[in-house]
Protein backbone atom coordinates (compact mmCIF):
# COMPACT_ATOMS: atom_id res chain seq x y z
CA UNK A 1 0.00 0.00 0.00
CA UNK A 2 1.21 3.04 -1.32
CA UNK A 3 2.23 6.08 1.50
CA UNK A 4 -0.38 8.44 -0.39
CA UNK A 5 -3.49 5.77 -0.14
CA UNK A 6 -2.64 5.03 3.51
CA UNK A 7 -3.17 9.23 3.81
CA UNK A 8 -6.15 9.01 2.31
CA UNK A 9 -7.73 6.32 4.26
CA UNK A 10 -6.83 7.74 7.64
CA UNK A 11 -8.28 10.91 6.56
CA UNK A 12 -11.45 9.05 5.41
CA UNK A 13 -11.69 7.29 8.60
CA UNK A 14 -11.24 10.59 10.44
CA UNK A 15 -14.02 12.09 8.34
CA UNK A 16 -16.15 9.45 9.60
CA UNK A 17 -15.37 9.61 13.27
CA UNK A 18 -15.78 13.37 13.40
CA UNK A 19 -19.64 13.99 13.78
CA UNK A 20 -19.75 11.37 16.77
CA UNK A 21 -16.91 13.01 18.76
CA UNK A 22 -18.47 16.73 17.64
CA UNK A 23 -21.65 15.67 19.22
CA UNK A 24 -20.58 14.87 22.51
CA UNK A 25 -19.32 19.20 22.99
CA UNK A 26 -20.88 22.30 22.01
CA UNK A 27 -20.48 23.78 18.76
CA UNK A 28 -20.25 27.34 20.03
CA UNK A 29 -17.21 27.74 22.13
CA UNK A 30 -17.51 30.86 24.63
CA UNK A 31 -17.88 33.93 22.40
CA UNK A 32 -16.36 32.14 18.83
CA UNK A 33 -17.27 33.83 15.72
CA UNK A 34 -19.14 31.80 13.15
CA UNK A 35 -16.22 31.49 11.39
CA UNK A 36 -14.31 29.48 14.63
CA UNK A 37 -17.24 27.25 14.76
CA UNK A 38 -16.11 23.56 14.89
CA UNK A 39 -17.24 21.50 11.70
CA UNK A 40 -16.46 18.36 9.57
CA UNK A 41 -15.73 18.14 5.97
CA UNK A 42 -18.86 16.89 4.11
CA UNK A 43 -18.59 14.26 1.44
CA UNK A 44 -19.88 15.18 -1.96
CA UNK A 45 -22.05 12.57 -2.43
CA UNK A 46 -23.79 13.43 0.66
CA UNK A 47 -27.30 15.17 0.42
CA UNK A 48 -27.87 19.17 -0.44
CA UNK A 49 -30.04 20.22 2.34
CA UNK A 50 -31.48 24.23 1.81
CA UNK A 51 -32.03 26.37 4.24
CA UNK A 52 -34.65 29.55 3.81
CA UNK A 53 -33.80 32.29 7.16
CA UNK A 54 -30.69 33.28 8.11
CA UNK A 55 -32.09 34.09 11.77
CA UNK A 56 -30.72 32.24 14.78
CA UNK A 57 -31.98 29.11 14.41
CA UNK A 58 -30.96 28.89 11.02
CA UNK A 59 -27.59 29.80 11.86
CA UNK A 60 -27.76 26.80 14.53
CA UNK A 61 -29.10 23.76 12.15
CA UNK A 62 -26.70 24.83 9.80
CA UNK A 63 -23.56 24.29 11.85
CA UNK A 64 -24.60 21.22 13.17
CA UNK A 65 -25.92 19.94 9.44
CA UNK A 66 -22.00 20.82 8.59
CA UNK A 67 -20.44 19.23 11.82
CA UNK A 68 -22.74 16.18 11.12
CA UNK A 69 -21.04 15.51 7.40
CA UNK A 70 -24.21 17.03 5.27
CA UNK A 71 -23.74 20.30 2.60
CA UNK A 72 -25.51 22.83 3.83
CA UNK A 73 -26.26 25.87 1.13
CA UNK A 74 -28.70 28.84 3.01
CA UNK A 75 -31.27 31.26 0.97
CA UNK A 76 -31.23 34.74 1.93
CA UNK A 77 -32.06 38.08 0.50
CA UNK A 78 -29.25 39.55 1.60
CA UNK A 79 -26.20 36.77 1.19
CA UNK A 80 -23.35 39.18 1.26
CA UNK A 81 -24.21 40.57 4.50
CA UNK A 82 -24.75 37.51 6.04
CA UNK A 83 -22.43 34.97 4.71
CA UNK A 84 -20.10 35.43 7.81
CA UNK A 85 -22.31 34.40 10.38
CA UNK A 86 -22.84 31.24 8.67
CA UNK A 87 -19.69 28.45 8.75
CA UNK A 88 -17.44 28.47 5.82
CA UNK A 89 -18.53 25.17 4.92
CA UNK A 90 -22.30 26.05 4.64
CA UNK A 91 -22.92 28.02 0.93
CA UNK A 92 -25.28 31.31 1.68
CA UNK A 93 -26.84 32.18 -1.76
CA UNK A 94 -30.43 33.47 -3.25
CA UNK A 95 -33.19 32.19 -1.79
CA UNK A 96 -34.14 30.71 -5.56
CA UNK A 97 -30.56 29.05 -6.07
CA UNK A 98 -31.01 27.34 -2.77
CA UNK A 99 -34.34 26.28 -3.70
CA UNK A 100 -33.23 25.10 -6.94
CA UNK A 101 -29.78 23.58 -5.84
CA UNK A 102 -30.99 21.49 -2.30
CA UNK A 103 -32.64 18.24 -2.50
CA UNK A 104 -34.57 19.29 0.85
CA UNK A 105 -35.58 22.58 2.03
CA UNK A 106 -36.04 23.77 5.85
CA UNK A 107 -38.28 26.34 6.14
CA UNK A 108 -36.91 28.49 9.42
CA UNK A 109 -39.13 31.57 8.69
CA UNK A 110 -41.82 33.60 10.56
CA UNK A 111 -45.60 32.17 9.23
CA UNK A 112 -46.59 35.25 8.52
CA UNK A 113 -43.59 35.82 5.38
CA UNK A 114 -44.67 32.12 3.52
CA UNK A 115 -46.20 34.77 1.20
CA UNK A 116 -42.94 35.90 0.54
CA UNK A 117 -42.04 32.40 -0.64
CA UNK A 118 -44.91 31.94 -3.39
CA UNK A 119 -42.42 32.93 -6.20
CA UNK A 120 -40.15 29.62 -5.51
CA UNK A 121 -43.06 27.60 -6.86
CA UNK A 122 -41.45 26.30 -9.23
CA UNK A 123 -37.85 25.48 -8.34
CA UNK A 124 -39.54 23.50 -5.21
CA UNK A 125 -41.75 21.18 -6.90
CA UNK A 126 -41.67 17.68 -5.81
CA UNK A 127 -38.69 18.58 -3.09
CA UNK A 128 -39.17 18.09 0.59
CA UNK A 129 -40.11 21.31 2.36
CA UNK A 130 -39.20 21.10 6.61
CA UNK A 131 -41.97 23.85 8.97
CA UNK A 132 -39.47 24.30 12.14
CA UNK A 133 -42.19 27.33 12.90
CA UNK A 134 -43.99 27.68 16.43
CA UNK A 135 -46.94 30.36 17.31
CA UNK A 136 -46.91 32.86 20.06
CA UNK A 137 -50.24 31.21 21.32
CA UNK A 138 -51.90 27.84 21.92
CA UNK A 139 -53.82 27.28 18.25
CA UNK A 140 -57.33 25.45 18.83
CA UNK A 141 -59.31 26.23 15.85
CA UNK A 142 -57.09 27.97 12.89
CA UNK A 143 -55.72 25.49 10.27
CA UNK A 144 -51.16 24.71 11.72
CA UNK A 145 -48.64 27.00 9.96
CA UNK A 146 -47.43 23.50 8.52
CA UNK A 147 -50.69 22.84 6.90
CA UNK A 148 -50.86 26.37 5.52
CA UNK A 149 -46.94 25.97 3.88
CA UNK A 150 -48.63 22.86 2.24
CA UNK A 151 -51.29 25.52 0.59
CA UNK A 152 -48.68 27.54 -1.02
CA UNK A 153 -46.81 25.36 -2.17
CA UNK A 154 -49.16 22.03 -3.19
CA UNK A 155 -46.40 19.90 -5.54
CA UNK A 156 -43.81 19.93 -2.54
CA UNK A 157 -44.23 17.15 0.45
CA UNK A 158 -44.50 19.70 3.52
CA UNK A 159 -42.87 17.93 6.95
CA UNK A 160 -43.23 19.26 10.54
CA UNK A 161 -39.92 19.26 12.57
CA UNK A 162 -37.81 20.35 14.87
CA UNK A 163 -39.95 23.10 16.26
CA UNK A 164 -39.98 21.61 20.14
CA UNK A 165 -36.09 22.02 19.33
CA UNK A 166 -34.46 25.12 20.31
CA UNK A 167 -31.23 27.07 18.75
CA UNK A 168 -29.35 26.65 21.95
CA UNK A 169 -30.43 22.88 21.83
CA UNK A 170 -28.81 22.72 18.41
CA UNK A 171 -25.50 24.56 19.59
CA UNK A 172 -24.77 22.42 22.93
CA UNK A 173 -26.05 19.01 21.08
CA UNK A 174 -29.08 16.59 22.51
CA UNK A 175 -27.60 16.01 25.88
CA UNK A 176 -30.27 17.80 27.76
CA UNK A 177 -34.11 15.93 28.67
CA UNK A 178 -35.12 17.15 25.58
CA UNK A 179 -33.77 14.91 22.72
CA UNK A 180 -37.67 13.78 21.11
CA UNK A 181 -38.18 15.18 17.77
CA UNK A 182 -41.93 15.48 16.76
CA UNK A 183 -42.23 14.52 13.48
CA UNK A 184 -45.83 14.08 10.77
CA UNK A 185 -45.95 14.49 7.19
CA UNK A 186 -48.56 12.89 4.78
CA UNK A 187 -45.80 11.92 2.49
CA UNK A 188 -43.81 8.55 3.85
CA UNK A 189 -41.09 9.28 1.81
CA UNK A 190 -40.35 13.12 3.06
CA UNK A 191 -40.87 12.15 6.20
CA UNK A 192 -37.63 9.13 6.22
CA UNK A 193 -35.58 11.68 4.50
CA UNK A 194 -35.82 13.93 7.79
CA UNK A 195 -36.35 10.90 10.23
CA UNK A 196 -32.70 10.43 8.90
CA UNK A 197 -31.43 13.66 9.50
CA UNK A 198 -32.79 13.70 12.87
CA UNK A 199 -30.96 10.81 14.02
CA UNK A 200 -27.83 11.92 12.09
CA UNK A 201 -28.07 15.28 14.44
CA UNK A 202 -27.85 13.37 17.58
CA UNK A 203 -31.67 13.58 18.23
CA UNK A 204 -34.54 10.78 18.90
CA UNK A 205 -37.40 10.80 16.30
CA UNK A 206 -40.95 10.32 17.16
CA UNK A 207 -43.41 9.74 14.62
CA UNK A 208 -46.71 11.79 15.07
CA UNK A 209 -48.17 10.05 11.52
CA UNK A 210 -50.32 12.41 9.24
CA UNK A 211 -49.59 16.67 9.03
CA UNK A 212 -52.67 16.83 10.58
CA UNK A 213 -51.28 16.18 13.97
CA UNK A 214 -48.69 19.24 12.91
CA UNK A 215 -51.24 22.00 15.82
CA UNK A 216 -50.82 19.43 18.72
CA UNK A 217 -46.72 19.41 17.61
CA UNK A 218 -47.11 23.43 17.03
CA UNK A 219 -48.85 23.67 20.49
CA UNK A 220 -46.58 21.77 22.58
CA UNK A 221 -43.65 23.69 22.94
CA UNK A 222 -46.69 26.48 24.61
CA UNK A 223 -47.28 23.74 27.36
CA UNK A 224 -45.98 25.24 30.79
CA UNK A 225 -44.40 22.48 32.48
CA UNK A 226 -46.52 19.80 31.77
CA UNK A 227 -44.79 16.78 33.35
CA UNK A 228 -44.96 18.84 36.44
CA UNK A 229 -49.18 19.09 36.42
CA UNK A 230 -50.00 16.22 38.16
CA UNK A 231 -47.43 15.90 40.55
CA UNK A 232 -48.13 19.65 41.91
CA UNK A 233 -51.76 19.27 42.08
CA UNK A 234 -51.58 15.62 44.04
CA UNK A 235 -49.46 17.25 46.34
CA UNK A 236 -51.64 20.24 47.12
CA UNK A 237 -54.37 18.33 47.22
CA UNK A 238 -52.75 16.07 50.04
CA UNK A 239 -51.47 19.02 51.56
CA UNK A 240 -54.94 20.38 52.07
CA UNK A 241 -56.60 17.05 53.59
CA UNK A 242 -53.99 16.84 55.97
CA UNK A 243 -54.64 20.36 57.03
CA UNK A 244 -58.34 19.69 57.01
CA UNK A 245 -57.75 17.05 59.02
CA UNK A 246 -55.58 18.73 61.71
CA UNK A 247 -57.74 21.65 62.03
CA UNK A 248 -60.52 19.73 62.70
CA UNK A 249 -58.87 17.46 65.47
CA UNK A 250 -56.43 20.09 67.05
CA UNK A 251 -58.32 23.44 66.87
CA UNK A 252 -62.04 23.15 66.19
CA UNK A 253 -62.33 19.50 68.64
CA UNK A 254 -60.69 21.15 70.98
CA UNK A 255 -62.41 24.92 70.62
CA UNK A 256 -66.06 23.22 70.66
CA UNK A 257 -66.01 20.72 73.45
CA UNK A 258 -63.78 22.51 76.30
CA UNK A 259 -63.94 26.34 75.00
CA UNK A 260 -60.13 26.37 74.36
CA UNK A 261 -58.94 28.52 71.67
CA UNK A 262 -55.83 27.30 69.77
CA UNK A 263 -56.67 29.14 66.68
CA UNK A 264 -52.75 30.79 66.89
CA UNK A 265 -51.34 26.92 65.76
CA UNK A 266 -52.48 27.71 62.65
CA UNK A 267 -49.60 29.51 60.31
CA UNK A 268 -46.93 27.52 61.62
CA UNK A 269 -47.69 24.79 63.94
CA UNK A 270 -50.53 22.94 62.11
CA UNK A 271 -48.83 23.58 58.54
CA UNK A 272 -45.70 21.73 60.34
CA UNK A 273 -47.62 18.44 61.22
CA UNK A 274 -48.85 18.83 57.76
CA UNK A 275 -45.78 18.51 56.00
CA UNK A 276 -44.53 15.16 57.03
CA UNK A 277 -47.10 13.45 56.29
CA UNK A 278 -47.59 14.82 52.81
CA UNK A 279 -43.79 13.92 52.41
CA UNK A 280 -44.37 10.59 53.56
CA UNK A 281 -47.73 9.82 50.98
CA UNK A 282 -46.17 11.68 48.45
CA UNK A 283 -42.72 9.57 48.63
CA UNK A 284 -45.00 6.06 48.44
CA UNK A 285 -46.48 7.33 45.22
CA UNK A 286 -43.03 7.70 43.94
CA UNK A 287 -42.01 3.84 44.63
CA UNK A 288 -45.83 2.61 43.99
CA UNK A 289 -45.90 2.47 40.34
CA UNK A 290 -42.63 0.53 40.09
CA UNK A 291 -44.49 -2.67 42.36
CA UNK A 292 -47.55 -2.29 39.81
CA UNK A 293 -45.79 -2.37 36.91
CA UNK A 294 -43.28 -5.00 38.64
CA UNK A 295 -46.39 -7.13 39.54
CA UNK A 296 -48.47 -6.52 36.35
CA UNK A 297 -45.28 -7.78 34.83
CA UNK A 298 -45.20 -10.73 36.70
CA UNK A 299 -48.99 -11.40 36.08
CA UNK A 300 -48.42 -11.55 32.31
CA UNK A 301 -45.20 -13.34 32.11
CA UNK A 302 -43.23 -10.81 30.02
CA UNK A 303 -41.50 -7.33 30.32
CA UNK A 304 -42.37 -6.82 26.75
CA UNK A 305 -45.71 -5.82 26.84
CA UNK A 306 -47.18 -2.27 27.01
CA UNK A 307 -48.29 -0.94 30.58
CA UNK A 308 -51.89 1.09 30.52
CA UNK A 309 -51.40 4.66 29.38
CA UNK A 310 -52.26 5.86 33.27
CA UNK A 311 -49.39 3.61 34.74
CA UNK A 312 -46.58 5.07 31.27
CA UNK A 313 -47.64 8.64 32.35
CA UNK A 314 -47.40 7.85 36.24
CA UNK A 315 -44.25 6.21 35.74
CA UNK A 316 -42.76 9.29 33.77
CA UNK A 317 -43.60 11.59 36.33
CA UNK A 318 -41.62 10.12 39.47
CA UNK A 319 -39.00 12.22 39.74
CA UNK A 320 -41.44 15.24 39.84
CA UNK A 321 -43.08 13.49 42.88
CA UNK A 322 -39.98 13.20 44.39
CA UNK A 323 -38.94 16.63 44.28
CA UNK A 324 -42.57 17.38 45.88
CA UNK A 325 -41.54 15.06 48.68
CA UNK A 326 -38.50 16.49 49.04
CA UNK A 327 -39.52 20.20 49.14
CA UNK A 328 -42.33 19.19 52.30
CA UNK A 329 -39.57 16.83 54.07
CA UNK A 330 -37.37 20.02 53.68
CA UNK A 331 -39.56 23.08 54.72
CA UNK A 332 -40.92 20.25 57.59
CA UNK A 333 -37.23 20.33 58.48
CA UNK A 334 -36.71 24.75 58.13
CA UNK A 335 -40.19 24.68 60.36
CA UNK A 336 -39.43 22.65 62.95
CA UNK A 337 -36.14 24.36 63.37
CA UNK A 338 -37.85 27.35 63.94
CA UNK A 339 -40.11 26.05 66.46
CA UNK A 340 -38.11 27.15 69.15
CA UNK A 341 -37.51 30.46 68.11
CA UNK A 342 -41.34 31.08 67.19
CA UNK A 343 -42.04 30.08 70.74
CA UNK A 344 -39.07 32.21 71.88
CA UNK A 345 -40.48 35.79 70.81
CA UNK A 346 -43.95 34.78 71.56
CA UNK A 347 -43.15 33.91 75.43
CA UNK A 348 -41.43 37.30 75.15
CA UNK A 349 -44.71 39.16 73.95
CA UNK A 350 -46.97 37.70 76.27
CA UNK A 351 -44.57 38.31 79.19
CA UNK A 352 -44.09 42.12 77.71
CA UNK A 353 -47.92 42.63 77.86
CA UNK A 354 -48.07 40.68 81.58
CA UNK A 355 -46.23 43.60 82.73
CA UNK A 356 -48.06 46.16 80.91
CA UNK A 357 -51.40 44.94 82.51
CA UNK A 358 -49.83 44.59 85.58
CA UNK A 359 -49.56 48.83 85.34
CA UNK A 360 -52.66 49.15 84.04
CA UNK A 361 -52.12 49.18 80.01
CA UNK A 362 -54.08 47.61 77.43
CA UNK A 363 -52.96 44.34 76.02
CA UNK A 364 -55.23 43.56 72.92
CA UNK A 365 -51.85 44.44 70.52
CA UNK A 366 -50.72 40.79 72.05
CA UNK A 367 -52.67 39.01 69.50
CA UNK A 368 -52.31 41.03 66.67
CA UNK A 369 -48.20 40.71 66.78
CA UNK A 370 -48.82 37.35 67.42
CA UNK A 371 -50.21 36.70 64.18
CA UNK A 372 -47.87 39.01 62.18
CA UNK A 373 -45.24 36.83 63.37
CA UNK A 374 -46.33 33.61 62.83
CA UNK A 375 -47.93 34.68 59.25
CA UNK A 376 -44.22 35.88 58.76
CA UNK A 377 -42.09 33.45 59.56
CA UNK A 378 -44.53 31.13 57.49
CA UNK A 379 -44.62 32.85 54.27
CA UNK A 380 -40.43 33.38 54.67
CA UNK A 381 -39.95 29.49 55.19
CA UNK A 382 -42.37 28.54 52.38
CA UNK A 383 -40.77 30.94 49.73
CA UNK A 384 -37.18 29.58 51.08
CA UNK A 385 -38.07 26.21 50.36
CA UNK A 386 -39.39 27.45 46.66
CA UNK A 387 -36.38 29.03 45.82
CA UNK A 388 -34.26 25.89 47.74
CA UNK A 389 -36.34 23.68 44.76
CA UNK A 390 -35.64 26.20 42.03
CA UNK A 391 -32.15 25.87 43.09
CA UNK A 392 -32.05 22.08 43.19
CA UNK A 393 -33.66 21.65 40.02
CA UNK A 394 -31.92 24.17 37.72
CA UNK A 395 -28.53 21.44 38.63
CA UNK A 396 -27.22 20.24 35.66
CA UNK A 397 -27.40 16.54 36.92
CA UNK A 398 -31.81 17.13 37.84
CA UNK A 399 -32.16 19.58 35.33
CA UNK A 400 -31.20 17.94 32.29
CA UNK A 401 -33.14 14.27 32.99
CA UNK A 402 -36.50 16.49 34.04
CA UNK A 403 -37.37 17.57 30.83
CA UNK A 404 -37.71 21.36 30.94
CA UNK A 405 -39.49 22.89 28.22
CA UNK A 406 -37.59 25.49 26.38
CA UNK A 407 -39.36 29.11 25.96
CA UNK A 408 -37.13 30.09 22.97
CA UNK A 409 -39.23 30.26 19.78
CA UNK A 410 -37.18 28.78 17.13
CA UNK A 411 -38.21 30.68 14.17
CA UNK A 412 -35.43 33.07 12.08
Amino acid sequence: MSARQKYTDVKKGAQDRMPQEEMKKPLILGGASPRHLKTSISDPSTPLVGIMGTGDFSRSLATRLVASGYRVVVGSRNPKRCASLFPEEAEVTTQHQAATQADLVFVALFPEHYSTLAGLREPLVGKTLVDVSNGTKINRDKQSYAEQLANIFPESSVVKAFNVISAWSLQTGPRDGSRQVLICSDSSRAKSAVLQICRSLGFIPVDMGRLSSAQEIENTPLYLFPSWRVPCLSTLCLFFFFYAYNFLRDVVHPYATAGKSKFYKIPVEMVNVTLPSVALVTLALVYLPGLVAAFLQLSWGTKYRRFPNWLDRWLQQRKQLGLCAFLCAALHAVYSLCLPMRRSARYNLLNTAFKQVKVGQEDSWVEEEVWRMELYLSIGILALGLLSLLAISSLPTVGNSLNWREFSFVQG
